[in-house]
């Protein structure tokens, strides 16, 4: 009796719905979305199939081409598809399906109008994509991954947004993948939604068009810069292309003279749509700027710019949100930036980015469908991915080491070639205050070498000892790196000196560089160095020096003296000298090295090759004092470092996960049962295990990442899934930010709930006590009190369809995107006074030997004032409301 009447309001239900979306025919390609990925054989016996719907809200649409063979190189193919509902809807996830070894890009367009309403056509030629302004949507090139949007952001298409097609262009680069003659059915699938959002998700090319790359020229630069003058936008992800001679492609915004980050990425990368730096907005007066550096080495005529493989191309995609009110889908630039203007680029634009084998198959910076991906451009399942996910924390190993490895003051951490720790520390000798002389003498010499082995080289899955060896040969030592041989390279505060030592247990001193016991600061002496870095590639060394020196000097790998610089400058008014650069690392996919800047609290970063400043990275969390860092090229490059404690600020010891191109802090972690107390050096393991050595507690702490709990507290608020499809990402708030909170949308229960749990057994009880109740009045009763509600979601939803079919709809804001190509010219901005903004500081300079110097804080002090992103998901805040 009951069943029949429940099926009704769902199949009512069902079809209101469908009414209110208004699905249309599907014409064009095909439509088959739950699956992971096509096999081009059999694309064409596949079964055409309507939008997947995952609830009332939410749908899938698959965009594939529809078995094509492409008959030349470079050649362009285009196949159009209608938004599949005359409402308003919002596509919030793109997933492509498609393989570098067959198709060299796919762009997305939206228009009103598309050239062609074939199953597919040549774009390559004046046909072109839409007879309108087309807007791009989406980008993909080199295996690229899926591309999830901010929650509360989407793509508007349909009714008022001016865009009822999407033309998916396919560039298939080398027809010889074609030699068997296969079908194509790359494409795209799109998660859409009907629910409106809050901000509209848009993007700005900056595209040269008149770059001239010479041949065997080894940089040449490509310059795009427009001043912008609309409405604010939210950069939240950027994407670089450029062909096989691009090296590097930098995106800024310039305001006020500073620039200011939006996004750097080598374009021989997986060309994705990569977290863009979220401190950096764009409104009315500033200008947007970015550069493509090519190399003309290995070619033996001019190349330019165009669509073939052979030609070069020099993009830089923002892909930005802004207020729905004043939402401009697409906008480009295209006019080459001034000479005047790009003479104050930060230097960083220049340095390539080294693609590694590693990277090219690590494309861990977007977040993934779950239920459809495509395993052509899945994760290996690397550890250090996991660091970039919100719900990753790095937590410690306490039953890590399994056995007491009986250390001294632990104060320096490598590993090796076979991917074992390697400890240093200092046996039964500490560095106090009469450790030295004012002028940096040692002063305990009588004490003679420590006679315990110095540097043990431990298992790091149990903390096992394997090997010890550094005996009898050290006085104080501070830190150690390996070579590609494997050799030790170590510094000594108490010797003064950085040495090359065998690792092959039998202590062979291999090279030597400085004096023993004697400080000094010309080519030949250091000053208690403090930290060495090894260019994995040339074997050249860098060396921190140190304690009394505010220098970095380089080394060939024979130990000859090549050069030196000082501090860097972030801030044009003023150059604050090194305090203690106290930990070095190399970046090897960067070619850069990066220094921690002990007491400034600061990190810096230089170009390997010749010492010019690149970046800093100073944080309120460091407290003034950042002891060590190490670097990991995993997701696009991660700096882990630990700080120390500070008598000027109070701030816990931490150590912390940074990203290097935004300078975020991801995390920060501790030991859970006793504190860092002098956290001293630190290291990352293959597998994504970090380990700390601390001089004060003797200890070595190992960490690895966890899940957190799905509900966690961030920043101090809490982060909560919402029950709405995968295409909905979580929204990460930061304590300082200014904006308003997003506003949540949340999905209603499906399953009716019991209120009232722990009635029904008493009930129960009331019935088996009264049998003399007639049998037939009860269940009467029961039916009529089921059947009023039932009636009432009944009458609610005939009322809801009526509602619909009277076409009684809230209208929304008209859309400001037809027609917007060419808004927001581009000027040429060589007229702005811009100022020095960076400039090129080289020389160094030297504290001198008139200070004491004790690891106890390992304490040395200046008064001078010190003050100056499973995978990640974007994250969209709100931009300010606006007055109007």
């Amino acid at each position: 009796m009951m069943r029949i009447p429940v099926f009704c309001v769902v199949v009512l239900a069902f079809f209101c719905h469908s009414d209110s979306l208004e699905i249309q025919p599907s014409l064009y390609g095909s439509t088959r979305s739950q699956e992971a990925i096509l096999n081009p054989s059999d694309c064409l016996s596949r079964t055409r199939q309507q939008p997947v719907f995952t609830n009332f809200h939410n749908f899938s649409v698959d965009l594939r081409m529809p078995g094509v063979t492409p008959t030349g190189s470079d050649t362009y193919l285009c196949m159009a598809y209608p938004v599949p509902t005359s409402r308003d809807a919002y596509i919030v996830d793109f997933i492509p399906h498609a393989s570098m070894d067959t198709v060299h890009h796919m762009l997305l367009f939206g228009c009103q109008t598309p050239v062609s309403t074939k199953s597919f056509w040549d774009c390559g030629s004046v046909q072109g994509t839409c007879e309108d302004v087309a807007s791009i949507m989406y980008a993909w090139a080199r295996n690229a991954p899926p591309t999830k949007l901010p929650k509360d952001v989407g793509f508007k298409v349909g009714r008022n947004s001016g865009m009822s097609y999407f033309v998916l262009q396919i560039h298939y680069g080398d027809v010889g993948a074609f030699r068997d003659h296969h079908k194509d059915c790359s494409g795209l699938s799109l998660r859409m939604t009907t629910k409106p959002q809050p901000f509209i998700a848009g993007i700005y090319l900056l595209m040269s068009v008149d770059t001239v790359i010479l041949p065997g020229k080894k940089v040449t630069n490509a310059d795009i810069a427009c001043d912008y003058s609309s409405y604010p936008i939210y950069p939240f992800a950027f994407r670089t292309h450029t062909h096989r001679l691009g090296k590097v492609v930098s995106g800024y915004r310039i305001r006020d003279g500073k620039w200011s980050l939006i996004g750097r990425q080598s374009p021989q990368l997986p060309q994705a749509f990569y977290p863009a730096n979220k401190d950096v907005d764009v409104k009315y007066g500033d200008t947007v700027a970015a550069r493509c550096m090519f190399t003309g080495e290995g070619r033996t005529s001019k190349t330019y710019i165009g669509g073939t493989s052979d030609d070069e191309m020099c993009n830089f995609y923002i892909m930005y949100y802004m207020d729905s009110k004043y939402a401009i889908p697409y906008m480009n630039c295209m006019e080459t930036g001034s000479k005047e203007l790009f003479e104050h680029i930060p230097a960083e634009a220049n340095v390539p980015i080294t693609a590694s084998p590693d990277q090219m198959n690590s494309m861990m910076h977007m977040g993934h469908s779950t239920d459809d991906r495509d395993h052509g451009s899945m994760l290996d399942g690397n550890k250090a991915d996991k660091i970039l996910d919100p719900d990753f924390h790095l937590e410690q190993v306490t039953a890590w080491p399994q056995g007491s490895l009986q250390l001294g003051q632990v104060s320096g951490l490598a590993v090796d070639s076979d991917s074992n720790l390697v400890i240093f520390h200092r046996g039964d000798h500490h560095w106090g205050a009469d450790s030295f002389n004012s002028q940096a003498r040692y002063q305990q010499r009588s004490l003679g070498p420590i006679q315990q082995s110095t540097i043990l080289v431990v298992d790091p899955a149990k903390g096992n000892i394997l090997k010890a060896s550094g005996r009898n040969m050290f006085y104080l030592p501070h830190g150690i790196t390996t070579d590609k041989e494997n050799n030790y390279w170590v510094t000594d505060v108490a010797l003064h000196q950085v040495l090359k030592v065998s690792s092959d247990g039998r202590d062979q001193v291999l090279v030597k560089l400085g004096e023993a016991f004697t400080p000094g600061s010309d080519n030949d002496h250091f000053c208690k160095p403090t930290d060495v870095a090894v260019d994995t590639e040339t074997g050249n060394i860098f060396v921190s020096d140190g304690y009394c020196n505010s220098r970095i000097i380089k080394f060939s790998a024979d130990g000859k003296y090549l050069s030196e610089w000082g501090a860097g400058s972030s801030d044009r008014r003023r150059r604050i000298p090194f305090r203690i650069p106290h930990s070095l690392v190399f970046l090897p996919d960067r070619k850069e090295v990066c220094v921690a800047d002990r007491e400034n609290g600061r990190i810096q970063c230089f170009i390997a090759q010749t010492g010019e400043f690149v970046k800093e990275i100073k944080k309120e969390e460091f407290g003034g004092e950042v002891f060590a860092i190490t670097y990991s090229p995993a997701g696009g490059g991660l700096i882990f470092a630990v700080n120390g404690e500070s008598p000027f600020r109070s701030v816990p010891v931490s150590g912390f996960v940074i990203n290097y191109s935004t300078k975020d802090i991801l995390d920060t972690f501790s030991p859970n049962k006793k504190d860092f107390k002098m956290p001293h050096d630190i290291v990352e393991t293959k597998d994504g295990s970090v380990f700390v050595g601390d001089a004060g507690s003797q200890s070595v702490f190992k960490f690895t990442t966890l899940k957190l709990h799905r509900s966690v507290k961030k920043a101090g608020i809490k982060v909560e899934e919402l029950e709405e499809m995968e295409a909905f990402v979580r929204t990460n708030v930061s304590p300082g930010d200014n904006m308003l909170k997003t506003a949540v949308v949340q999905e209603k229960q499906t399953a009716s709930k019991q209120t009232q749990p722990e009635a029904k057994p008493k009930e129960e009880k009331k019935s088996a006590a009264k049998p003399n109740i007639e049998k037939g009045v009860l269940p009467a009763i029961v039916t009529t009190l089921l059947l009023i509600p039932l009636l009432v979601v009944i009458s609610i939803g005939l009322f809801i369809c009526w509602k619909k079919n009277s076409q009684c709809e809230v209208k929304t804001e008209p859309n400001t995107g037809v027609g917007i190509l060419g808004k927001i010219r581009g000027k040429a901005v060589g007229s702005l006074n811009l100022g020095n903004f960076f400039a090129s500081h080289k020389g160094y300079s030297r504290q001198g030997f008139d200070q004491l110097s004790t690891e106890g804080s390992d304490q040395e002090r200046n008064d001078e004032d010190s003050s100056d992103s499973e995978n990640e998901e974007y994250s969209a805040l709100p931009p300010p409301q606006s007055s109007s």
